[in-house]
């Protein structure tokens, strides 16, 4: 008997552990800050002229801090919202799994640890986390409800980590850093309207439109097709050697204006047939697209500019 009552001691332990490590990442939206942490680490590759396995290592726990961070007080300002969302009723707050408190105390220990580990990368690298935070949480998340203009400022924070990967490297601020920032300022776009298109419904039910017109018509179609073409434009623009320290061949700007054409056909195709699967392929190949130019800039730095 008394070994039966251990092991269930024992797995009520690890099923607390397991909830709890679930809630920790779903506050944190876990999937979310290592697709963060991994335009950090691309951009650390290509600006890097020798890498250290210690830099890296600080720019990942540090990155998923503040994306962690970042996240956290977002859930925590819009929990009444959440609670009137499919796609959020069950978040770790608005399902009261997780206090208000806790989550708070879980914000500010993972923004102090966050910049604390960036500082010792440099504090250029730390200043441009903090800010990021700060507009996410201070400046974006509150005017979700208010204007679609909130998707223009939630860029700024979103375009940054690309762009704190070369800083990290570096400790400078040049046009190299800025056009990575750009890659992924013009990207989100067509990002987060594709994703505004699929959750319309839902969004409305919590106050929230994302879409530029506030409608999912032509126009948002439109812009969704020109951002795409901005984005395609800045990518391959290094190769013009114009960009300072900031390489790329003509094979791999080729390789990314197809790459780039890819997701200009899923934008297009939105723009044609205007309905929520081809929002979603949008959303989806976004992902994909943008995941894989990283890739093509770290390569080509690696094995033709090194």
């Amino acid at each position: 008997m008394a070994i039966s009552s251990y092991k269930t001691e024992i797995d009520s332990v690890n099923h607390t552990f397991k909830s709890t490590l679930k809630d920790f990442f779903e506050l944190t939206k876990a999937r979310l800050a290592i697709s963060v942490v991994f335009s950090s680490i691309a951009g650390y590759l290509i600006a890097a002229e020798t890498y250290d396995t210690s830099i890296v290592l600080l720019l990942v726990i540090g990155g998923y801090c503040m994306v962690g961070a970042s996240n956290s007080f977002n859930q925590i300002i819009e929990k009444d919202l959440d609670v009137l969302m499919d796609r959020t009723r069950n978040r770790p707050i608005p399902s009261g799994r997780v206090s208000v408190s806790t989550a708070f105390i879980i914000s500010v220990f993972l923004t102090l640890v966050g910049i604390v580990i960036l500082y010792k990368i440099n504090p250029k690298t730390a200043l441009f986390g903090a800010i990021s935070i700060f507009v996410y949480a201070c400046v974006y998340t509150p005017l979700k409800t208010k204007t679609p203009l909130s998707v223009f400022v939630g860029a700024f924070p979103g375009a940054i980590p690309f762009m704190l990967g070369w800083v990290a490297a570096t400790n400078s601020l040049g046009i190299e850093a800025w056009f990575l920032f750009a890659i992924q300022f013009f990207w989100q776009f067509p990002h987060f309207w594709a994703l505004g298109w699929m959750l319309h419904e839902d969004y409305k039910k919590a106050g929230i439109n994302m879409l530029p017109t506030k409608k999912k018509d032509k126009a948002t179609a439109l812009q969704t097709v020109l951002y795409t073409i901005w984005m395609i434009m800045i990518s391959v623009f290094p190769v013009s050697g114009l960009t300072g320290d900031l390489h790329l061949s003509v094979f791999s700007a080729i390789l990314i204006g197809i790459i780039g054409l890819v997701m200009l056909y899923f934008s297009v195709n939105l723009y044609n047939k205007m309905t929520t699967d081809s929002a979603k392929s949008l959303f989806a190949a976004s992902v994909i697209c943008l995941t894989l130019v990283q890739i093509v800039y770290v390569i080509d730095k690696i094995y033709i500019w090194s």
